[in-house]
């Protein structure tokens, strides 16, 4: 597909954020073009059924719902491209932007480069990520209606995970690796009070066990005292070791957080650049959804069509 080296909005990311702000700047005759990354579609990519997202009463495959966002985006004229920025110059006006092989300039950047689940990197991780194998409590509790599960993590979000699965499942088992929880002392308070809540101690997983048909069903783990091996059913296996935002291509450049997400002016999606927008997970420690995350791509959408305006670009 051909594209303009010199463009109004370019957005860097192709997630719920990145294609609705692409669906808004369209609409609004802005001609965006959407650098997908090599993963186009963001996290969803990796669900399954998405049942909380408005407008599917009976859910919808994360895949489809990405090719949906994508689809409604190039009918009002926004062009998707499967590549990834590599380098960024927002010193100079307009912006620079490099991919492998060609620069663009732009007006304009919408910065929905998302933010990835922190995994664990053992044997089983990759083949059963959506699988039995969740990073999102919110997203996929609701499958495990009455299952005995586990959540893997000491900290906050670890405690909160767990916390929130106890209004599906009959138990959670809270996995860490040492027997002092890192996590703030109320909500340590709130889980160990919690009936349906467990903990295994000084467990280190070393393997996530299943296959096609069933997904998960077991996990291996390491004794991190005794260093015994042990395995141990499950029904399915929740990480909430934290997220790490995608910002690596932005450090030294914009503003960001002791976290690494992208800090944005108040009820705005204004970085610290004029010019320079940032909408979805990249900049959202708290909520995390692609509800929240769509939302914010309109956010960013309307505040660079503002800028453009405001300096006499359209």
């Amino acid at each position: 597909m051909g594209y303009s080296k010199k463009n109004k909005v370019t957005i860097i990311g192709s997630g719920p954020a990145g294609l609705t702000a692409a669906i808004y700047c369209a609409r609004a005759n802005l001609e965006p073009i959407v650098f997908e990354g090599f993963q186009a579609g963001g996290q969803l990519t990796m669900t399954t059924d998405v049942e909380n997202f408005p407008g599917f009463p009976d859910g919808v495959m994360g895949p489809n719902l990405m090719d949906l966002l994508r689809t409604q985006a190039q009918k009002f004229g926004a062009k998707c491209i499967m590549k990834q920025i590599d380098k960024v110059d927002f010193e100079t006006y307009p912006f620079r932007l490099e991919t492998e092989n060609e620069i663009i300039e732009t007006d304009s950047v919408i910065i929905s480069t998302g933010a990835s689940a922190k995994l664990l990197g053992i044997k089983g991780e990759d083949e059963f990520v959506g699988r039995g194998l969740s990073t999102c409590a919110t997203c996929d509790g609701f499958f495990y209606k009455d299952k005995s599960i586990h959540v893997i993590g000491g900290g906050d979000s670890a405690m909160e995970e767990a916390i929130f699965l106890t209004k599906f499942a009959s138990k959670v088992t809270i996995v860490h690796r040492r027997d002092l929880l890192r996590a703030s002392k109320i909500m340590v308070d709130r889980a160990k009070s919690n009936k349906k809540i467990d903990f295994l101690w000084n467990a280190e997983p070393i393997e996530f066990i299943g296959d096609k048909e069933k997904g998960v069903y077991a996990m291996a783990y390491k004794d991190t005292i005794t260093k015994e091996l042990t395995q141990v059913n499950t029904d399915g296996v929740f990480i909430a070791i934290g997220h790490n935002p995608n910002t690596n291509l932005f450090k030294d450049i914009l503003n960001i957080d002791s976290n690494g997400y992208l800090i944005t002016e108040d009820k705005s999606s204004r970085t610290n650049i004029k010019g320079v927008f940032a909408s979805g997970d990249v900049q959202d420690s708290i909520y995390r959804q692609a509800i929240t995350a769509a939302g914010s791509g309109c956010m960013a959408a309307i505040d660079a069509e503002r800028f453009l305006e405001e300096n006499h670009e359209l």
